[in-house]
């Protein structure tokens, strides 16, 4: 009686047809390997849809960093699914692959991303970790090198190259303080002035978080300025930037807001508050 080989499904993601088919076929060689290919974030999407609607999950998703940062519209090809235009989960836009692994990890947390890269980055492999990456791996890795890290994210490690664990270590201790630093300045508003930075941070002007609050709109006019100087910023947008570093989520998206104003716009005339 033979013994069954437990298979390894893999999807490689990468706009790079050349590179993708070569990876591909290097891995199918492995006996309990078996591997798809998708030239887009949106492809890849599909495949993983398919494959959990048809009960064959991936495991681990191989994840180009550059992933459509260069690709022009449609892609530059794909293996598998045709490829389109790479969009973020959230849509809108083009997205790279560190926005695909963070849509991933959200929506299919069961499949470990591994992201590929030509190049050593600390800054952006600590933004892939944080995003949900389970290793960094350089692209010229050998075959046997790529094996090992997705054999070991199956197990629960986090793999990433020696020479870049010191700055990944610092970007992710720098990142917690400036977060930390956030907090500290939200938590000084009053509980009136957070609701308005919530507002704020949905995309609502003036007007409609008067109606929201039922407040004038020289009084709302009023707490803006204070959030402002509170946070030690001279600007909306950069108010908004610093309250969801530090976690601040926007309004009920239900909230009337002004003509023609879609949510999420951040409203700002030149030094003027909306």
């Amino acid at each position: 009686m033979g013994v069954s080989v437990v298979h390894i499904r893999v999807l490689v993601v990468d706009d790079h047809r050349i590179f993708a088919e070569s990876l591909a076929a290097a891995l199918a060689a492995e006996p309990d390997v078996d591997v798809a290919a998708a030239g887009s974030g949106p492809a890849a999407l599909r495949c993983l849809e398919r494959a959990a609607a048809e009960g064959r999950g991936y495991d681990v998703m191989l994840v180009d960093a550059e992933l459509g940062i260069l690709a022009p519209a449609g892609g530059r090809g794909a293996t598998g699914p045709v490829a389109v235009p790479a969009q973020p989960a959230g849509g809108g836009g083009q997205a790279d692959g560190i926005s695909l692994v963070a849509g991933v990890r959200a929506n299919r947390p069961s499949v470990r991303t591994v992201v590929l890269a030509e190049k050593d980055d600390p800054r952006r492999a600590a933004l892939a970790l944080q995003a949900g990456a389970c290793g960094w791996v350089a692209k010229d890795c050998s075959l046997q090198r790529l094996l090992a890290v997705i054999r070991g994210v199956l197990r629960d490690e986090t793999h990433l190259p020696p020479a870049l664990l010191t700055g990944v270590l610092r970007e992710l201790l720098a990142d917690r303080k400036h977060r930390s630093e956030s907090e500290q300045l939200v938590e000084s508003l009053t509980p009136r002035e957070r609701e308005v930075l919530r507002c704020m941070v949905a995309g609502l002007g003036r007007k409609a978080v008067a109606e929201r609050l039922f407040l004038s709109p020289h009084t709302v006019r009023t707490h803006m300025q204070n959030v402002l100087g509170k946070l030690g910023v001279h600007s909306t947008l950069a108010a908004v930037a610093l309250a969801r570093r530090a976690g601040v989520g926007p309004a009920d998206p239900k909230l009337p807001r002004e003509p023609g104003q879609a949510l999420g716009d951040v409203v700002e005339r030149g030094s003027q508050l909306a």
